[in-house]
């Protein structure tokens, strides 16, 4: 399929919004790929009577049960009207048929104001207790999302909670195997050490699954952020609470990493400059949600391993030509220091 922009043909996107959103249709759209993700294609849609996003897996290959545009555009559906900020849901494409818009599944939803900080040289102009502000105020989402009933808003049925940390370390030991070439001693040491001492399950909540600061939109004047919609639900389910904060934890600090991180995963948060450290985000997430929250190495650690194993799959992809962008080239030197890292935390 030859297509104005990778991975999405344009006009084919044209024809079918008028077909399918007359009441959205203004003309011919333009699309742009916004750089910078390693994983899902994301594009800014224009021409339409409101801004769009269209999201949809990236080329090549996916690995079983990621990527999943049609359990994203659910769960976003789903909290439309809840406390957690998301973006406004308009519809999943199944394309995997016809190919005329991109041979996959698309998941479109208006563009939500705010941009993302994802960089140090983003926080300038930013006061020190307006980002400390709205790192509690992250830490108060997440706390709100765990708090929704997912029966009162249809997702009884997201997902299967007993079990489901065995469920998910048995899933990401899959994706590891499918992504295999080469050999990978301190992630599957890692591997191990997860799988010999699992928690006990701390509860039952929706879960995003790769909840940090740059999976969310940032709006507002400097004085006073505020986080606009959080995005990237196509990991959510329903499970232990205590894997988001596990991985808010990696993400948090990941700057500080050794290997070579910044610059290649995106993180502006630098306590300098105002945010908060990561204890004092669990603390205003228990605040705010009433919840005991244990020691989190183990969860710290399981984030890690996840991490890692994305990170082994975009390398498999990088290697088979099948990637979008900049960035791709080394980015398999990440995955050693993860492993140690979550090796640590255990």
């Amino acid at each position: 399929m030859k297509t104005e922009v990778p991975g999405l043909d344009v006009a084919g996107l044209t024809d079918w919004l008028a077909a399918a959103h007359p009441e959205l249709a203004d003309g011919p759209l333009t699309a742009t790929l916004i750089t910078g993700g390693k994983s899902n294609l994301t594009y800014a849609v224009d021409g339409a009577r409101i801004p769009l996003i269209v999201r949809r897996p990236p080329l090549g290959h996916v690995l079983s049960s990621a990527h999943d545009m049609r359990r994203e555009h659910r769960v976003v559906a789903a909290l439309q009207d809840t406390a957690v900020p998301v973006p406004t849901a308009i519809d999943v494409v199944d394309d995997t048929e016809s190919g005329r818009l991109s041979g996959t599944v698309l998941f479109v939803m208006e563009r939500a104001p705010g941009v993302v900080l994802a960089h140090p040289a983003q926080n300038e102009g930013y006061p020190q207790q307006a980002l400390r502000a709205l790192s509690l105020g992250l830490a108060e989402h997440l706390a709100d999302l765990h708090a929704v009933d997912p029966a009162a808003v249809g997702l009884a049925d997201f997902g299967r909670p007993d079990g489901y940390v065995a469920r998910q370390l048995a899933t990401w030991r899959r994706q590891l195997d499918a992504s295999r070439s080469r050999e990978t001693p301190a992630l599957d040491a890692l591997q191990e050490a997860l799988q010999s001492d699992p928690p006990v399950s701390s509860g039952s909540a929706i879960v995003h699954g790769d909840f940090r600061l740059d999976n969310a939109l940032v709006d507002g004047e400097p004085s006073a952020p505020r986080i606009s919609a959080i995005l990237d639900w196509e990991m959510a389910t329903l499970g232990d609470p205590l894997v988001d904060l596990g991985m808010l934890g990696l993400y948090w600090n990941i700057a500080g990493l050794p290997g070579g991180f910044q610059g290649v995963v995106p993180s502006a948060v630098d306590e300098t400059a105002g945010y908060a450290s990561f204890d004092d985000l669990v603390d205003a997430y228990v605040r705010r949600s009433g919840r005991d929250v244990p020691a989190l190495g183990w969860y710290r650690a399981f984030a890690a391993y996840k991490l890692a194993v994305i990170v082994e799959g975009i390398h498999y992809r990088y290697l088979a030509g099948e990637t979008v962008g900049e960035g791709f080239e080394g980015i398999e030197r990440l995955v050693d220091p993860l492993a140690r890292h979550g090796l640590e935390m255990c």
